[in-house]
């Protein structure tokens, strides 16, 4: 893991905001859009007092280099997997509530980062980090201490076969032959390859969802104790997000979907959904199968630094 120190001139201090940062950029942004990220580490390097920058090659390298920023603010240089995987990590060591975490969205899963109202442009994205006020804002927890900043989907939609097993089935197809006939593999080609195991691995492990197996299911939706839909009810979907105040907002859209069919909602602080084995999106990840899920609402569990104003 490579680091780098930058410090400002003294005739510069008193201009720029007084502030160490450590700078975490994540392998798969670096790859991605090496620009963005170089754009992103200079405006930094220049608007903060001192800037240290951590380039990892892995899970556990970006998880050490969090874990040794001392008293510097955490920036995140990444996608939407990158701020989840953040968010978790502080999570599991009990330091979310005495962190602002800054974030500078780079990668091409970026749905997420816009939707807590980060900006997506990187010089626009830094300066929001040197200039930006921190935000406290809600999450869930669930029974198996995972967390949850978007929405909670059940059952998760239909996943097709990952990119990667496709490229790895015809990287390994003829030993060194292109997938679509005899000859030498190209050097293009073994790039991009490389490149789809890479963005492939460095995102959260997921569950493979079989076609078809996005339908009707009966659950059991209880909210602060109170049963929303049960299990005599067939549902197409239930989403849980986190809303304001400290609740969760619970929508339940009921069998038959149709026009006539409004969905149920409702809101409370603690959210159960139980029933036969379901699987269901956090985020972007998708879990199980599980027999029983409780997510509960926490407000102002962690801080992101926001564009002032």
């Amino acid at each position: 893991m490579a680091e780098v120190a930058t410090s400002m001139s003294s005739s510069a201090h008193s201009s720029a905001r007084s502030d160490q940062l450590l700078v975490v950029v994540d392998p798969v942004a670096r790859r991605l859009d090496g620009e963005s990220v170089r754009i992103a580490k200079d405006v930094l390097s220049a608007g903060a007092a001192h800037t240290k920058v951590c380039l990892p090659d892995s899970p556990e390298e970006f998880a050490r280099a969090l874990g040794r920023r001392g008293s510097r603010r955490p920036v995140v240089i990444g996608d939407d997997s990158a701020l989840l995987r953040t968010v978790a990590l502080l999570h599991r060591r009990r330091e979310l509530a005495g962190c602002a975490l800054s974030v500078v969205p780079v990668g091409s899963a970026l749905g997420l980062a816009r939707s807590l109202g980060l900006p997506t442009g990187a010089v626009a994205a830094a300066r929001a980090v040197l200039d930006g006020a921190e935000r406290r804002l809600d999450l869930l927890v669930d029974d198996s201490d995972g967390v949850v900043l978007g929405a909670v989907g059940i059952p998760p939609p239909p996943v097709p076969v990952p990119v990667r097993e496709r490229a790895e089935t015809h990287a390994g197809a003829g030993h060194g032959t292109e997938p679509d006939g005899p000859g030498p593999v190209r050097p293009w080609l073994r790039t991009c390859q490389s490149l789809v195991r890479t963005l492939a691995a460095s995102r959260p492990a997921r569950t493979a969802v079989a076609p078809g197996a996005a339908g009707p299911a009966r659950l059991r939706v209880e909210v602060d104790g109170t049963t929303l839909v049960d299990l005599d009810r067939p549902v197409a979907a239930v989403t849980v997000m986190p809303g304001a105040g400290g609740v969760a907002v619970v929508e339940v859209r009921p069998l038959p979907a149709d026009a006539q069919a409004a969905p149920l909602t409702a809101s409370g602080r603690t959210v159960t959904v139980s029933g036969a084995h379901f699987r269901y999106r956090a985020d972007a990840v998708v879990c199980g199968p599980v027999g029983t899920r409780t997510w509960v609402a926490r407000e102002g569990a962690w801080g992101l630094t926001l564009p002032a104003g």
